[in-house]
């Protein structure tokens, strides 16, 4: 049976989600636009489901109602298995109901699933979007405004929003951090769950302030910063624009890919930078690996496509800036383009590929596998060839002066398995829905990598309205299992999950 503090928490979930529609309700009604009465009805749908969820249980938890299965002596905090059901059950209701503003406006969303893809993609921080080029000069700022927002609530979890609000109405929130922050290693920032979570929103919303203040400056208006801003911190890849950053001046582009490696880099590195003004970030192995693999695909994107135009004069600061922020968009999972790579060299594509299931750093906004786990791997390989040649040999796995617990190796080789025998089946599936094979295997990676844009089908000049409603479905199954690193959400399914 389902913890009735799961319905509760859920409403106020929902509650949150149906209030912040009106900040996009505002932008409708400066420009009295015909989507204002779409997104109030979803913002009142959204709000009276989620105040209904807390008025009944209450009611329940008051012992008003017969059918009582919680006491008021019963512990306050949740069981493991109670936080990965909230967390899962949060983001499959949060979809739903942030699907209504784009559904009831109808127009390119007036089909429901791709009203629902929309929003799954949004809320995953993907970026995959069912737009076409034209679409865009057609849909109203509000409605584009809660495209981003979504967006931004997605980017570092509403539930890690949650166990920083709800431990004050008297819940807890340690296993809801588990579910939530489900890197190879959880690494609290302070002892107390709210606290961290309290400072992951402090860092996001200043980081948020910051580029939005940067890019106004720049020239930009503060509708297309924020909103830009919105999705950057959350290495999510939403644009306002067609052309997506392609369409403005090169120092916008500097500035984003700044932004976006900041935003791919861990949280609890920031943390100690602001805080602290411990500024740990070259100590750090996971850091320096990120940035030496960013350097190498620059590198590579580079030569094959521009060294030819090494001293034609505007080329090459071209592509050195392609190149860049290519590499940065797809290591971090944001999905930004400002240049269609497919014209690229078949040597850039494969890389690219690659890029679909690397990842930034743990701790941060990013899809993907992470860093952290590939250099786990790569250390665990490195010690079976070590145990070939020393057999008696004891053989420590470390990540600068730490050693892994041997549960840790074992949970992330099992990550790195279950995450690659996905994809594999899920391109199968592509495959039989009629995709191409390099629009499957583009398909599969950037959904479950919560990429965005891809190859084929999915290219950075193309959209995913054309890969079939199976396709959308399978794919936003995909995003959600990528978003909670696929363990979260498995364990629902799983025979043992409802036994006790």
């Amino acid at each position: 049976m389902i913890n009735k503090r799961i319905f509760n928490m859920l409403g106020y979930v929902l509650l949150f989600l149906g209030v912040s529609m009106i900040f996009s309700a505002v932008w409708s009604y400066i420009d009295n636009s015909d989507d204002l009465t779409s997104i109030l009805n979803a913002s009142l749908i959204t709000s009276i489901s989620g105040l209904f969820l807390i008025i009944t249980t209450q009611i329940q938890f008051l012992k008003i109602s017969p059918y009582i299965t919680i006491k008021d002596t019963d512990r306050v905090d949740l069981s493991h298995k109670d936080g990965y059901t909230l967390v899962t059950f949060s983001w499959v209701m949060m979809t739903i109901f942030g699907s209504l503003p784009f559904y009831f406006y109808g127009g390119p969303f007036e089909n429901y699933i791709d009203a629902f893809f929309e929003s799954i993609s949004g809320l995953t921080t993907t970026g995959a979007t069912i737009l076409a080029f034209e679409d865009y000069s057609n849909i109203p700022r509000g409605l584009m405004f809660w495209r981003s927002f979504i967006q931004f609530i997605g980017g570092i979890g509403i539930i890690v929003f949650s166990i920083a609000i709800l431990p004050l109405m008297g819940f807890g929130g340690v296993q809801l951090f588990r579910a939530e922050v489900a890197g190879p290693v959880a690494d609290k920032l302070t002892p107390r769950v709210k606290q961290t979570a309290t400072l992951l929103w402090t860092i996001y919303f200043g980081l948020i302030i910051i580029q939005t203040i940067v890019l106004m400056i720049e020239g930009l208006t503060f509708y297309d910063s924020i909103t830009h801003s919105f999705t950057t911190i959350a290495t999510a890849g939403f644009s306002t624009n067609p052309n997506s950053i392609g369409a403005y001046q090169p120092i916008v582009q500097y500035t984003i890919i700044l932004f976006m490696l900041i935003a791919a880099s861990s949280f609890s590195l920031h943390y100690l930078a602001i805080r602290r003004g411990e500024v740990e970030y070259f100590k750090d192995r996971e850091f320096k690996v990120y940035v030496s693999l960013l350097l190498l695909f620059f590198s590579i994107f580079f030569i094959d496509n521009y060294s030819k135009y090494l001293f034609r004069e505007g080329i090459f600061e071209e592509g050195l800036r392609n190149s860049l922020f290519t590499a940065t968009s797809l290591l971090t999972t944001t999905g930004f383009t400002n240049i269609d790579y497919e014209t690229w060299g078949y040597t850039s594509q494969t890389m690219i590929f690659i890029l679909f299931f690397i990842g930034g750093c743990a701790g941060s906004t990013t899809g993907a596998i992470k860093i952290i786990r590939t250099i786990v791997v790569f250390k665990f390989l490195l010690r079976e060839l070590k145990k070939l040649l020393h057999p008696k040999g004891v053989f420590n796995i470390k990540i600068g002066s730490k050693k892994i617990p041997e549960e840790v190796v074992s949970n992330t080789l099992g990550f790195y398995l279950f995450y690659i025998f996905i994809f594999v089946f899920a391109a199968f599936i592509f495959a039989c829905l009629g995709l191409d094979f390099t629009s499957s295997l583009s398909v599969s990676a950037s959904a479950i990598g919560n990429i965005g844009p891809g190859l084929g089908e999915i290219g950075p000049s193309q959209n995913w309205q054309n890969i079939g409603t199976p396709a959308k479905l399978l794919a936003s199954f995909l995003m959600l299992l990528g978003r909670l690193e696929i363990f979260t959400v498995m364990l629902i399914f799983s025979g043992g999950f409802s036994k006790k």
